[in-house]
């Protein structure tokens, strides 16, 4: 035991769980946490963004990229429902991000006397987007509160969680216990009983496949493992690329999916949803669906699988090729086949969106393997999810379901200062861009490599698009009006390029790579961009939807 202040106790839980990163905006409920981190001699380093969503968003791209806790702090009220469009992204895109959030003093809570940043129940409010949310009234829970936070953190189904402490509780001193690091709970132990009726199932498939998500990304190994021994077509839209890479023949895009979809018989989800399959392609009697979650909750919510495996992924995959191989026997390779719908798909795809990917194949065949690819709410990046490449898990970040405009700028940076070592390249439309357009600033002060690639066609396209076909052409609030990007980027400090082809983003690209600190990669297009939506809205071909 020894007498520290609660802040104190708040950045020695942080140590003790190894968070080297933090990111934030100090303010008044913040001011003991701020000075706790500069006398620990930065132990946790930390990046102030200009807005407190920029910095929610950064956490969640450090989260998103290492798999990790992203940490960030802020003021209450405003402060943190700046942040909520932030959470409810790595809500969705089930991402272990920490909020920390100040508080007014500890009797002024919920008293609606009008303190500075009070708003009422603060708690309950930023519960329903939280896995956990819980306030550390005196600086001697803070330990136990800390330590159950950063076990919600790492346990089950990673999902953000919110701690808050009053102004006057992070200055007062208290006799408080030691950090401790927290530990993952043991997951739900795999019902081996469900794992023999998966692998039947499976065994006497004529055409199995694999869909996954998030929930597969640290099973990759385990998971090939199972498809090559099925032989079974790996399909993933978003959360999933990269943990099987994209130049194995069984890792197939979204579009080969639905091809794929229409004639299994057999279907093992691991870790995913399955929204877009049940809701809009359908399932029958004929397909056989079996479910691998660590969380109860997905495994009916649209339909009911045959088979239910509630487990963590890696020790269930691992469990079912042990039943696979004890199976014997052998499947024929569909090398040649699904190499060949690769190839048909890539080619349907440069007919219907050649522009985007023009762009896309150009970012890849420059950036690195190894480097990571932000997507956002544009034309190209739409066409991302099934038209770049990904060969190793964490390298696509996504705003996923939320599908939250202007994400990119300032998740790019949480990413860039989780990764100063590796290229990272954000695409962007010019009005997603602007969203977050001042934490260009926190990148320039902490000098963070990020190519920004910027689509400027001085419109929200998509909005524009659907005035065009669903309001006979009743164009509203759908023409931007733009900054000098090139201008812009000077005023900021970062460096700035503008192309207008793919061939001369080829030129350009390595040397955007090459720069330290930022750059601004502005891509001016003349016409719209062909509609991306044949590739992400496919027709049903089961008899029956889910839903």
């Amino acid at each position: 035991m020894a007498e520290i202040t609660g802040a104190d106790a708040i950045v020695e839980s942080l140590i003790a769980n190894d968070v080297d990163t933090m990111f934030g905006l100090p303010g008044g409920q913040l001011d003991h946490l701020f000075d706790s981190i500069y006398r620990s001699e930065r132990k946790v380093n930390i990046i102030h963004s200009r807005h407190e969503q920029g910095a929610a968003y950064m956490a969640f791209g450090y989260a998103q990229t290492t798999g990790k806790p992203g940490v960030f702090a802020v003021v209450p009220g405003p402060g943190l429902l700046n942040t909520t469009a932030a959470l409810c992204t790595a809500w969705a895109c089930n991402s272990p991000v920490l909020a920390i959030s100040g508080q007014v003093h500890l009797d002024g809570i919920d008293s609606g006397y009008g303190h500075l940043h009070e708003i009422p129940d603060q708690l309950g409010m930023i519960s329903h987007i939280t896995k956990s949310a819980e306030r550390i009234n005196k600086g001697s829970d803070t330990p136990d509160v800390m330590q159950r936070a950063f076990e919600e953190l790492k346990s089950g189904r990673p999902q953000p969680v919110e701690v808050e402490m009053p102004m006057d509780v992070m200055g007062d001193s208290a006799e408080t216990r030691a950090a401790v690091r927290a530990e993952r709970r043991e997951p739900p132990v795999v019902d081996i009983d469900q794992v023999k009726a998966a692998a039947k199932i499976l065994l006497a498939a004529k055409n199995p496949m694999i869909v996954i998500g998030s929930g597969a990304l640290d099973a990759g190994a385990s998971l090939l493992a199972v498809a090559e021994r099925l032989q079974a077509p790996v399909v993933s839209k978003r959360k999933g690329k990269g943990v099987v890479s994209d130049d194995h023949y069984l890792s197939q895009n979204l579009p080969a999916g639905h091809r794929l979809w229409g004639k299994a018989d057999a279907v093992l989800a691991v870790g995913t949803r399955l929204k877009m399959p049940l809701t809009m392609w359908g399932k029958d009697e004929q397909l056989k669906l079996i479910r691998i979650d660590i969380d109860a909750k997905e495994m009916t919510r649209i339909c009911d699988p045959e088979v239910g495996i509630l487990a963590d992924a890696d020790h269930a995959l691992t469990a079912l090729l042990s039943e696979l191989e004890h199976a014997g026997g052998s499947v024929s390779s569909r090398e040649e086949e699904l190499t060949n719908l690769k190839l048909d798909l890539r080619a349907d795809m440069l007919q219907h969106v050649a522009p985007q990917m023009a762009y896309l194949d150009t970012i890849r065949e420059v950036m690195p393997r190894n480097g990571y690819f932000i997507d956002e709410v544009t034309q190209v990046g739409f066409v991302s999810w099934s038209g770049f490449p990904v060969y190793e898990p964490r390298h696509f970040v996504s705003a996923a379901q939320q599908g939250t405009l202007g994400y990119g700028l300032a998740t790019a940076l949480g990413v860039a200062a989780a990764h100063p070592d590796k290229p990272v390249v954000a695409i962007s439309g010019d009005g997603g861009y602007m969203f977050n357009i001042q934490e260009l600033a926190t990148a320039v002060q902490y000098q963070l490599n990020l190519v920004s690639i910027v689509f400027n066609d001085n419109k929200y396209t998509n909005v524009q698009r659907q005035q065009d076909e669903w309001f006979e052409g009743r164009r509203i609030c759908s023409d931007l009006h733009n900054p000098d990007f090139m201008k812009l980027a000077d005023a900021y400090g970062a460096s700035g390029y503008r192309v207008n082809s793919p061939e001369s983003l080829k030129e350009i690209l390595p040397k955007a790579l090459a720069e330290n600190g930022p750059t601004i990669i502005e891509v001016t297009i003349d016409e719209r961009m062909p509609t991306p939506w044949r590739y992400i809205l496919m027709e049903q071909n089961r008899k029956t939807l889910c839903a």
